[in-house]
Parts: structure tokens; sequence; C-alpha cells
């Protein structure tokens, strides 16, 4: 299984509040078979909006792999292309101050970490981005703990979520495939399934 102990890269700053699945995601692109190419529509709407200054058109953060957000970051509807825009734009991570509670499960099952600053600690964060859009931040699963230059601050997440992503077992998928042999050892004992081996 896949295990997610640490995430580093370049980060962008989007630093707002009540940011929902809709302005990630609009509904208009849902109508998808899967989810290829939804990164390209990720905050469509905000980005013709504000087409010279929102991050996700600023050049200095196209590499970026770990988003800086506000709080009840994700909130709205459950739909799973929220999550899957982002990954399809490269995002790994997100820091916010919180997050929708139906969204935090979807990244955590497709292995995205979502992990808690509080403000302070998120604005000082954005800023230090801001000022360097080269500067290397890590999420570190493993000792709890944002790092960036020489700042190392403990984030919240529940103890289910970050064990899940560090030891491999958000991957049910993976789960069920290492799990085979026990699979067909079990129903290879059942009546009604005598013919699945």
């Amino acid at each position: 299984m896949h295990k997610i102990e640490s995430i580093t890269g370049t980060a962008i700053p989007l630093l707002l509040d009540d940011i929902d699945t809709d302005r990630i995601i609009p509904a208009r692109y849902l109508r998808c078979v899967t989810f290829e190419g939804l990164g390209e529509h990720a905050f469509k709407d905000d980005r013709q909006q504000h087409p010279t200054t929102h991050p996700f058109d600023d050049e200095r953060y196209e590499e970026g792999s770990i988003l800086i957000s506000g709080r009840n970051f994700g909130c709205g509807s459950s739909r799973e292309h929220a999550p899957q825009a982002l990954i399809r734009c490269g995002i790994k991570a997100c820091i916010a101050e919180s997050f929708a509670e139906i969204f935090f499960g979807n990244c955590t099952s497709l292995g995205v970490a979502c992990v808690c600053l509080g403000r302070r600690e998120l604005e000082t964060l954005a800023a230090a981005i801001e000022h360097d859009h080269r500067l290397e931040v890590t999420v570190d699963l493993v000792k709890g703990v944002v790092r960036y230059a020489d700042t190392s601050v403990p984030f919240r997440m529940p103890e289910g979520a970050r064990k899940a992503l560090v030891t491999g077992g958000f991957d049910f998928l993976a789960q069920l495939l290492e799990g085979e042999s026990q699979i067909r050892e079990t129903a290879s004992q059942l009546p009604y399934l005598s013919n699945f081996a």
C-alpha cells in the first residue's frame, strides 16, 4: 500500500474563508465520465472574475502542490469532483483553518492530506509564500508539523485520518487487493460461493 508520510513542495496562498465545492469546481463540469481534465477548470469562475490576481493564474505558483486556505474550506456539496480537480492540478496537501467534514473525508480517501493551523500561523505562512514563491513547505504527517524556512508549527488533524495516510490504509482498493488470498479462502468455505475459487 502507498504510504503518505510527508509532502514537500511549493505552495499556493489562497487564504479565503468558506470556499465551497462549487467554487473549487463549478457544477457545469460535473457531467464528466472520468475525472481527467478537471484540473484545468479548478476555480474557473473565480479565475474569470479575477483574471490577473487569482493565485491559480499566477505563474509564480504554477508548480505549487500545497494549497493554503482559510476557514471552512470545501463546504457546500459533497461532490468528489472538488478534491479530484485539485489533485489533477497538482495539489497533494491542503493547509487551512478548518475543512468541511465531507470534503475532508473525500480528500483523505484520495490521499490528499488536509491539516489545520490557527489563523495567525496561516497568515504568517501565506505572507512567507508571497514573499518567496519558491519557499518549500513540508507537511510532516509522522511528526505532526508543518515546516518552512526555520519554522515548525504543530498542526491539527483527526488521528484516524493521519494514521490512514501514514499506513496506506486510506487506499481501500489496495487493501482489498492485498487481502485477495484471504478473501478467496473465506469465499471458498461459503456454501453459496463454492464455485468462487
